[in-house]
C-alpha cells in the first residue's frame, strides 16, 4: 500500500469537467489530484489524424454559450479557439428524402416546405399565446402548444436528436433546455423573449458568449491536452482501477490501483465527475437505495461513423450538417459536415462526414457489426447527399453512455445528489448528471465549483 501526500481536493474523472476544475483550483493555490481509469485525459474528447483527415471520435463541436468557456481558452492559450465558418449557420432538415434549409427569416419561414400552412400562421401568433403553467410539461407538449405539430416534427424533433439524441416526448424543458423554458416563463413567449434578450445590456464579459459553434484548431483534444499539460502530469493519475471513496477523519480517503501499485490519498474534498453508473461502486459507504435515483439515469446510446472522402463528388456541403426527423423513418439521426465547418479537416477537394445513429429512437443499433453500420452510413450518404465515390477513411465509434436524458426523473436525481452532499460535507457529485450536457455547461459547472471550493 502506497500512501500519497494529503491533497486539498481529489477529482474523479479527467474529462473536460474534471480538467477545468483542477486547472482553476490549482490556479487558486489548491493541491489537487485527478484520477481516471482511462489511459488518456479528455474523456470522450479525442482527436485523430489519419490519411490527410482530422476527425473527432466523440464530440465534434460546442457552442460558445457562456464566457467561462472562452476564458478557458484564454487561460490555456496554446490551444487556439476556432470558430465555425459562415456555412455553419446553414442547417438542413431531411423531408421526403431531400435536405431543406431551416428558414432563417420571415420569407424563408413562409416559403419553406418543412412546416404546414396552419403552423406557419400558428408560429406568427406565438408571441400572443399564454404561457404554460406545468413545470413538468414535456418538450413535445410545449412546442405543440406554442408552435404547432409540424414545427415539432420538422424542427424540434431533429434538433433534439442532434443535441440529446433524445425523445421530445420524454425530455423536460425545465431541465433539458432551461433557457428555452425560461423564455416562456419570464417573457411569456419564445419570440418576445428572444427579442428582449437581445436588447438587454451586456458587459464586455457577456459579449464573449457569442453563441458561435467552436472547436480548437486541429481538434478539440488540443484544448484538453493543453489544460492537462498546465495542470501537470504529476497531478494526474491515469489507468486507475477499483477506485473507491470512503469518509475519513480528515475528510475523505480515496484509494485506487494500477497494474503495479495501490494508492491511497486523503483530502478535505472529493469531486466526482463520472457517469451515473459508476457512482455506486465509487461510493460503497452509501446505501444503494439512496444512490439509485442517480444510477437509474437513462443514457442515449450513440454510434458515430466517420467517413472521409479525398475527392467529394456529392452535393455541395455548404452547411453545418443535415438532421433527419423521426417521421422520415431512417435509422440515421443526422450527418455532420466537419470539413465544411472548420479548417484542415479533409484534403482540399475532399470532405469529412460524421454520421450519427441510434439515440433514443434506435438504441439497439449499437449492437450491429461495424460492417453493418458502415453500410448503413454509406448508403445514407449516397441517398441523401448524392455521393458516388467510396470513402478512403471509415471508422465506427460506439458510446453506450453517450448523453444523459433529462426526463421526469431529474428532480428525484437532483434531490438525491443534494441529500448526499448535505450528509457528507466535502463530497460533491458533479459532471453531466446535472447542470447540462454541453461543453459550455461542463466548463461553467467546473468554474462555479472552483469558486465555491476556494471561497
Amino acid at each position: 500500500m502506497k500512501e500519497n501526500e494529503t491533497k486539498d481536493v481529489v477529482i474523479i474523472g479527467a474529462g473536460i469537467t474534471g480538467l477545468t476544475l483542477a486547472f482553476y483550483l490549482q490556479k487558486a493555490g489548491k493541491k489537487v489530484t485527478i484520477i481516471d481509469q482511462s489511459d488518456h485525459v479528455g474523456g470522450v474528447i479525442q482527436t485523430k489524424q489519419e490519411n490527410g483527415f482530422i476527425y473527432e471520435t466523440g464530440p465534434n463541436t460546442g457552442v460558445l454559450s457562456n464566457p467561462e468557456l472562452v476564458e478557458l481558452f484564454e487561460d490555456n492559450s496554446e490551444a487556439e479557439l476556432e470558430t465555425a465558418n459562415s456555412d455553419s449557420k446553414n442547417r438542413w432538415i431531411l423531408k421526403n428524402n431531400h435536405f431543406h434549409a431551416i428558414p432563417s427569416g420571415l420569407i424563408g419561414g413562409i416559403t419553406t416546405p418543412l412546416f404546414s400552412l396552419k403552423d406557419k400562421f400558428r408560429i406568427l401568433g406565438e408571441p400572443w399565446r399564454k404561457p404554460g403553467t406545468n413545470p413538468h410539461e414535456t418538450l413535445a407538449q410545449l412546442v405543440k402548444r406554442r408552435m404547432g405539430k409540424s414545427f415539432l416534427d420538422y424542427a424540434v424533433d431533429p434538433f433534439i436528436s442532434g443535441i440529446y439524441a433524445g425523445d421530445p416526448n420524454k425530455l423536460i424543458p425545465k431541465y433539458a433546455l432551461p433557457k428555452l423554458y425560461n423564455l416562456e416563463q419570464t417573457y411569456g413567449s419564445f419570440i418576445r423573449g428572444a427579442i428582449q434578450k437581445k436588447k438587454e445590456p451586456k458587459t464586455d464579459r457577456d459579449r464573449k458568449a457569442t453563441k458561435e459553434v467552436f472547436s480548437a484548431f486541429n481538434g478539440l483534444q488540443h484544448l484538453t491536452d493543453t489544460v492537462a499539460k498546465n495542470i501537470g502530469s504529476e497531478n494526474i493519475q491515469l489507468g486507475a482501477h477499483n477506485t473507491t471513496i470512503e469518509p475519513h477523519e480528515s475528510g475523505f480517503k480515496t484509494s485506487w490501483s494500477t497494474e503495479t501499485e495501490t494508492f491511497v490519498v486523503t483530502s478535505k474534498k472529493v469531486v466526482t465527475t463520472v457517469p451515473a453508473p459508476s457512482i455506486e461502486k465509487l461510493l460503497p459507504f452509501i446505501d444503494k437505495n439512496i444512490t439509485q435515483p442517480i444510477t437509474d439515469l437513462t443514457y442515449a446510446k450513440v454510434v458515430q461513423v466517420v467517413l472521409g472522402f479525398k475527392n467529394w463528388d456529392g452535393r455541395e456541403l455548404n452547411a453545418f450538417g443535415g438532421l433527419i426527423p423521426k417521421l422520415e423513418q431512417r435509422k440515421v439521426l443526422g450527418i455532420l459536415f466537419p470539413s465544411s465547418i472548420f479548417k484542415n479537416r479533409a484534403p482540399e477537394s475532399g470532405a469529412l462526414l460524421s454520421v450519427f445513429m441510434g439515440g433514443m429512437r434506435h438504441p439497439d443499433i449499437i449492437e450491429q457489426s461495424d460492417e453493418q453500420l458502415l453500410t448503413l452510413a454509406k448508403n445514407t450518404v449516397t441517398e441523401t447527399l448524392k455521393a458516388r465515390n467510396e470513402p478512403e477513411l471509415a471508422h465506427v465509434f460506439r458510446y453506450k453512455h453517450a448523453i444523459p436524458q433529462y426526463t421526469e426523473t431529474t428532480p428525484e436525481r437532483i434531490n438525491a445528489i443534494e441529500s448526499i452532499e448535505q450528509q457528507y460535507p466535502g463530497l460533491i457529485l458533479a459532471g453531466n448528471i446535472r447542470d447540462g450536457i454541453g461543453m459550455a455547461d461542463r466548463v461553467k459547472q467546473a468554474v462555479d465549483l472552483s469558486k465555491k471550493l476556494t471561497s
